[in-house]
């Protein structure tokens, strides 16, 4: 069977010299595919393209990877210290020791647990078979047991500096004649001046008490508690937990109390203790 005309379709040719043509005979079919053609070719560029750009990112990203890895493992090796630095890091550690021994004896002497030292060296265990990595991480662990006793222990001064009645049997300064045995100390304050608790914990009075007047008591670790009384204001409330230098309330003159003044006490396992031991650390 033969081809018709119409299968067949002319396409000219136009030169750009001298207006040369030429024309070529081309089955229409393929004509009208051409854009289903285009279409394909179009397809399968986008697709390519899209492959490259997501390779592209991920070689990016696994390149990242690799650089980051490498400064980790360049300083990873930098902290693995030369036989001569294992010597002065042992020292150093030595050295450690001896001041934390030296206060866990102050925090002793004020009726304190002191921190555990075994496991960190010294008499108590040689630190010859460990790594100075090793040594390092048991020294932090202890100074970290240290950091928490220290933050819930009563130290320093609540109030003014100066101290007008001391810890101990006095003259009884409401009823005349009388002895009478004070608990705290007396701190000089003006009607307003700002209190601060001593430690961290947790308040457990926060209002009228006894001759105390306007009260706050704290509960501390260690079976430690403190006492700020004769307050103008109160700042806390029943099972408020509050911070080491956190105002707690303000000087002032209600309860027992003769003038504008701070009274201040620190009790251990609920019985007063003297305060004073608690003001330095040494």
């Amino acid at each position: 069977m033969k081809a018709s005309k119409s299968d067949f379709s002319t396409v000219l040719i136009v030169g750009s010299n001298k207006g040369v043509t030429k024309s070529l005979r081309v089955k229409t079919k393929h004509i009208n595919r051409l854009k289903h053609y285009a279409l394909s070719i179009g397809i399968t560029i986008f697709i390519l393209t899209c492959t490259i750009i997501f390779l592209s990112v991920k070689i990016r990203k696994i390149e990242k990877e690799r650089i980051a890895y490498t400064r980790q493992i360049s300083y990873l090796k930098k902290q693995i210290p030369s036989p001569t630095d294992s010597t002065k890091a042992r020292n150093y550690i030595q050295n450690i020791e001896d001041k934390l021994k030296k206060i866990n004896q102050y925090l002793i002497k004020r009726g304190i647990k002191g921190f555990k030292l075994e496991g960190t060296g010294g008499n108590n265990q040689s630190t010859e078979a460990l790594s100075p990595n090793e040594t390092f991480a048991l020294y932090n662990d202890r100074l970290k047991d240290f950091l928490i006793g220290v933050a819930f222990t009563p130290m320093g001064y609540p109030a003014n500096y100066i101290i007008n009645s001391k810890f101990g049997y006095r003259s009884d300064p409401i009823r005349k004649g009388r002895v009478e045995f004070h608990p705290g100390l007396d701190f000089k304050g003006r009607r307003g001046d700002a209190v601060k608790s001593t430690a961290e914990g947790k308040v457990i009075i926060a209002g009228w008490f006894q001759g105390y007047g306007k009260c706050v008591k704290i509960k501390h670790a260690n079976n430690l508690e403190t006492l700020y009384g004769h307050l103008s204001k109160i700042n806390v409330k029943v099972g408020q937990k509050v911070n080491a230098g956190q105002v707690v309330g303000h000087v002032g003159s209600t309860g027992h109390s003769t003038g504008n003044h701070l009274h201040y006490e620190v009790r251990k396992n609920g019985r007063p203790v003297n305060p004073k031991s608690f003001l330095s650390i040494n």
